[in-house]
């Protein structure tokens, strides 16, 4: 599994980091990065309940 980010309508909420710090982090502004775009097993749940909580829909899936 992959995640990507658009940064372009990201809000700087930090939902993500909080949920799935080992994938995605913020810039100094507070806009989302992703850390690890190839998501480990270990993480995937973390990385689905990020996707789903960003209130902006900034972060999307890839299978």
């Amino acid at each position: 599994m992959r995640v990507t980010a658009n940064r372009e309508i990201c809000m700087s909420a930090g939902i993500c980091v909080m949920t799935a710090d080992a994938v995605f982090s913020q810039d100094a502004d507070g806009i989302v990065v992703v850390a690890s775009p190839d998501v480990r097993a270990g993480e995937e749940r973390r990385a689905r309940n990020a996707v789903t909580l960003c209130p902006s829909g900034a972060l999307q899936l890839v299978p």
